[in-house]
């Protein structure tokens, strides 16, 4: 066993060498170890103190690390005197270690088994600890006392169901060790250990008033600590900042007023005034209505970020640097704009920017270049936060912006450039149709200044800006100026690239070409030539490593190119570009994983596949292998704790999840965009070639399924969802079967997906997906045990809405509620009704697939579509209720009638709802209630017709707001006349429905109601043609005013029909005149296009 031992300790020594090989080795060697002999040997180096100190602190590490992650599989099947031997010489251990760091990594070790031994039940399995903790912490021995708090923070669940009745001696021992005047370790720990137990308990109100007093000694050991170079206790108050702010309101002043001393105090570290300025911001974000309460913190804040914006240094070299370098995330400027941008969407414009402006300005006339700098940059991080109210004085901003343009310090011009394409995104396209005269000429001429390629580089990332949200109309007029200003520039930098190798204005420019055609679309054509010579010469020759990214550019920009002047004219040039694509690609088994190129050649193909349609079907095996390596890319992860997390750090591309319970989850994001952009280059395969994809299908939908729970992503699954019904379109040459088959892959992920997905946006996309895919699919597709979950999570889902719409209620009667509240409650508002029209999507799906056979199923969430109509509820639960309603009428009648009771009443008195889309809904339900209603329907019809006739002849009936119910209300009325004209007098009300026409708005119904004037016509009624045919001039305008607002296609069967009827009245000589005299000429034009198409 000695010998056993010794040669552990060589394989620890291993574990830590330099040596790959060597440490590979040691890995390996270790897995194979048994977990029964692992615990033991890793104890025993643990307390052998003869064992080299970074021998025994690797044990401690790799058993701690194999409680958290393999407890199940190892601790339990240990003999129970071994677990009782385990616990015991771990506190053994404690106590008698001389080493703290050793003490410190036990203390972890503990905290971590007794985490796993705490039952289903909450009873500790390991009392022994809870008797040491109780000891310990009152002990003489300061080490002791340290321990318990240790092991009290790293895991404050450890009493368990135990923890309501020792609440009391917890707070009692917190609050004494946090007196300890001796002892300024014990002070920092037991506030750190006191913040982790509020933490862990952050949806206990009651405990967490029950704490409150602690408070105050935790914020001294906030002070104390940070002036004794440790930011620990900081950290531990930025968390219960993010996650229980309401914890901190009974002493929010002085934690605000500590905060800002710390981050005004220059002395301390910039890191540590960055965490008491994240303090501040945090709950700018967490709480906004409880800090906008303290508008004298907010206003002494923000001059601290601005002061944090222009600590910057001197760079001689700045203006020549040909590498953009990445932002140093560690200095006080980044941090600053960063503080910025966040506090004014946390607090909202109407805080920020009367607080703010006067400093902008005051820096902005600063004869020091960096109060300039930061100046403008803080214009750039506050645009999106006071959207609103800087909207009103947008022109007085820009204009004196623009000055900043012409400034004698490079940097400060680039920092007017960076404000110029912040505000060009922000306020698009307002700002682009104000200022498009002043801003292009102003960028155009900053774009000269060739001795300072940064600053030339900068202007042409904000014109880039400028062009993507520009409207082409705007454009155009100066296109010429534009594209010959970026011609030359082109010509020039390619000529240095040549000469001193520098890319970086050469980058930018090629994609402002790009971004320019992209918005010039087929007026781009004439500047094609001008362009297309040299960006292929750039592909063809950029082959060095240093070029990637401006290869990487080049290749994008020849494919919007492409995409913008369409298929004819770049034909000619699509043979040369498929190749060097081609020869990239094939080569691309040299590329590194993370060569910029990568992504770039992604979206090229999926746009060549846009200009090429079908044609590019040939090149698919070349280009699938890469593109199905970059859409599988799995991520790195980890699932660390706070002793792991100290040794990474988010600069290496590692973002951290807090879970609780000094546990964090780790994920490398490194490729995730591009895997996000390839299975979104798959949708547009899929969506373009369709058949043409088939052969791929199956390796697609085996790919995209299991990325629906791809969480690292949100881009990903919204790919995964949108691909579904693509892919069963794709599929169908092949035949039925393999189509049901595919199908059948995905159909059980889809609908978990529905019942699990955390993003509103993502889940729409799923239901969407969803009700796409049982159209496609048809009746039968989903079997009882589908039928049975989607019924369930329908269930959940619109019980969660109501809950919702309670729980918004309440926060309308919290203290802090406000205005800014009311607009984040309306925006959850938005989102949840969003989220109800899919509802409405996929029980749309299911009536029109399963006709009355799914009533049954509907059954059990009926109650909760009737408590959509009902009169107090929100008038958008009103119109979707109603929605659903006259789905079950328009696809399940006759039986639909046996529901009747709950929908019927409401839909008629609806119709005349004040909310205009409530009586869209219920006027639409008439509608259908005539055409597909049956026998039963027929006295509501009757009773329908006035109140109809009343929406369509009130005051206002055809503003903007109102016009689509008014239409509905008409095609309603004409849908009556037609199939249940019984139940109304046609010959009294059809003058008049006559007069309504044609509708503009609601294209569908403006279908229904000619192809029904089509039957009056055709059947020769005397009030349709009025005598002697003297109503007809009347018709053919109604006919030409509905060709004219495309409510008439040409390929609607009534457009045939209205061709023939105008062809019959061509004939008769001076009818036909008399007709035609009277139109407009649109008019007249819009009757010979129907007779020359139809």
């Amino acid at each position: 066993m000695a010998e056993q031992q010794q040669q552990f300790y060589l394989l620890l020594s291993n574990l830590l060498s330099p040596d790959n090989v060597v440490r590979k080795q040691a890995e390996e060697a270790y897995e194979n170890i048994p977990g029964q002999s692992k615990v033991t040997f890793l104890l025993q180096a643990l307390r052998n103190s003869a064992a080299a100190e970074e021998v025994r602190q690797m044990a401690a590490v790799l058993m701690r690390r194999m409680l958290s992650a393999s407890f199940d599989e190892v601790f339990p099947s240990l003999a129970p005197d071994v677990q009782n031997a385990v616990k015991g010489e771990l506190l053994l251990g404690i106590q008698m270690e001389g080493s703290s760091n050793i003490r410190k990594k036990t203390c972890d070790i503990a905290a971590e088994l007794s985490r796993n031994l705490i039952d289903d039940d909450g009873n500790n399995q390991w009392p022994e600890i809870l008797k040491f903790l109780f000891e310990s912490v009152s002990s003489q021995n300061v080490a002791l006392r340290e321990a318990a708090l240790h092991i009290f923070w790293n895991f404050p669940g450890i009493f368990g169901n135990q923890q309501q009745h020792y609440l009391d001696v917890i707070k009692r021992m917190l609050l004494q060790c946090m007196q300890d005047q001796e002892n300024s370790t014990i002070r920092m720990l037991a506030a750190r250990a006191a913040a982790a137990f509020v933490l862990a308990n952050e949806n206990n109100t009651p405990l967490q008033k029950h704490f409150a007093d602690m408070l105050p000694g935790i914020l001294q050991a906030v002070n104390d600590s940070c002036y004794q170079n440790d930011d620990s206790v900081l950290k531990s108050l930025v968390e219960l900042a993010d996650t229980a702010p309401k914890y901190l309101r009974p002493h929010l002043e002085p934690t605000l007023t500590l905060s800002l001393k710390l981050c005004a105090d220059t002395t301390l570290q910039n890191m540590q005034r960055q965490l008491a300025l994240e303090v501040i911001v945090t709950l700018s974000e967490t709480a906004s209505a409880m800090l906008r309460k303290h508008s004298n913190i907010v206003s002494q804040a923000i001059p601290q970020m601005l002061a944090m914006m222009v600590d910057l240094e001197n760079d001689e070299n700045w203006s020549n640097s040909d590498e953009l370098e990445d932002d140093d995330f560690d200095s006080n400027a980044v941090a600053g704009e960063s503080a910025l941008d966040r506090i004014a969407c946390g607090l909202g414009g109407k805080v920020v920017l009367p607080l703010i402006k006067e400093h902008i300005m005051q820096m902005l006339q600063n004869p020091d270049w960096k109060y300039r700098h930061a100046g403008l940059m803080a214009l750039s991080a506050i645009g999106e936060g006071c959207h609103q109210q800087m909207e009103g004085i947008l022109n007085e901003i820009v204009n004196f912006v623009l000055l900043f343009l012409q400034d004698p310090h490079p940097r400060v011009r680039y920092a007017a450039c960076n404000a110029i394409g912040q505000m060009a995104t922000d306020f698009a396209p307002t700002f682009q149709r104000k200022f498009h005269d002043k801003v292009i000429s102003a960028l155009l001429q900053t774009m000269e200044d060739q001795t300072n390629p940064r600053v030339q580089a900068h202007a042409a990332a904000a014109l880039i800006n400028f062009t993507e949200d520009c409207p082409k109309s705007l454009l155009l007029p100066y296109l010429d100026n534009l594209v010959n200003h970026l011609h030359v520039i082109m010509v020039a930098k390619l000529q240095e690239l040549v000469q001193k190798g520098t890319k970086l204005v050469l980058e930018q420019v090629v994609t402002s070409i790009a971004s320019v055609a992209d918005t010039a679309e087929e007026k781009f054509v004439p500047y094609y030539d001008l362009f297309m010579p040299s960006l292929k010469h750039i592909v063809e020759n950029g082959v060095q490593k240093e070029l990637r990214l401006l290869r990487g550019k080049t290749i994008e920009c020849i494919s919007l190119i492409g995409l913008a002047v369409g298929k004819d004219k770049f034909m000619q040039d699509a043979s040369d570009v498929m190749q060097l694509l081609l020869k990239t690609q094939t080569d691309s088994s040299e590329l590194e994983d993370d060569d910029p190129q990568i992504s770039y050649m992604i979206s090229a193909w999926a746009r060549m596949c846009k200009i090429l349609g079908k044609e590019f079907q040939q090149y698919l095996p070349v280009v699938m292998g890469p593109l199905m390596k970059t859409a599988s890319i799995k991520p790195e992860v980890a699932l660390l704790d706070t002793q792991d997390m100290e040794n990474m750090s988010e600069d290496d591309g590692w973002e951290f999840v807090n879970l609780g319970d000094q546990q964090s989850f780790g994920i490398k994001t490194a490729g995730l965009e591009e895997k996000a952009t390839a299975c979104q280059m798959l949708v547009c395969y899929a969506k373009e070639l369709k058949e043409g994809f088939a052969e791929y299908t199956e390796q697609v939908v085996k790919l995209m399924v299991p990325l629906l729970k791809f969480y690292f992503h949100d881009g990903v699954r919204v790919a995964a969802a949108e691909s579904m019904p693509l892919l069963l379109e794709c599929a169908r040459v092949q035949g039925p079967e393999y189509v049901t088959h595919m199908w059948h892959f995905m159909c059980d992920s889809l609908i978990k997906g529905i019942g699990t997905e955390p993003d509103s946006d993502v889940l729409s996309e799923i239901m969407h997906s969803f009700a796409k895919c049982i159209e496609l699919m048809g009746e039968g597709c989903l079997n009882k045990e589908h039928l049975e979950e989607l019924g369930n999570i329908m269930k959940g889902k619109l019980e969660e809405h109501f809950k919702n719409q309670e729980l918004r209620q309440a926060k309308r009667q919290d203290e802090d509620y406000d205005e800014q509240v009311e607009e984040n409650l309306q925006d959850e508002d938005d989102s949840d009704v969003y989220i109800l029209t899919k509802i409405s999507d996929i029980l749309h799906s299911m009536f029109s697939c399963y006709k009355d056979k799914v009533l049954p199923w509907f059954e059990q969430i009926l109650p909760l579509i009737v408590n959509l109509i009902c009169p107090h509820r929100p008038w958008a639960d009103k119109q979707w209720g109603l929605c659903i309603f006259d789905d079950v009428i328009e696809h399940c009648s006759p039986t639909s009638f046996k529901y009747a009771e709950y929908f019927l009443r409401p839909m008629l008195q609806y119709i005349c709802d004040n909310s205009p889309e409530v009586r869209q809904a219920a006027a639409y339900g008439v509608g259908v209630m005539a055409q597909f209603g049956g026998e039963n329907y027929r006295p509501f019809c009757t009773e329908a017709i006035p109140l109809l006739v009343g929406v369509i002849q009130m005051e206002g009936s055809r503003t903007k707001e109102n016009i689509n119910a008014t239409e509905n209300c008409i095609s309603a009325v004409g849908k009556v006349m037609k199939c249940r004209p019984e139940c109304v007098n046609v010959n009294e009300i059809l003058p008049h429905w006559l007069s309504w026409l044609p509708l503009h708005e609601d294209k569908e119904e403006a279908v229904h109601t000619f192809s029904y004037l089509c039957d009056l016509i055709e059947s020769n009624n005397p009030i349709v043609l009025g005598p002697n045919n003297s109503s007809l001039p009347r018709v053919f305008a109604i006919i030409a005013d509905g060709i004219t607002n495309e409510a008439i296609k040409n390929e609607d069967a009534c457009s045939k029909r209205l061709a023939n009827v105008i062809r019959q009245v061509q004939g008769s000589g001076g009818l036909w005149t008399e007709c035609m005299t009277s139109l407009n000429e649109a008019q007249q034009a819009a009757i010979q296009n129907l007779l020359n198409s139809a």
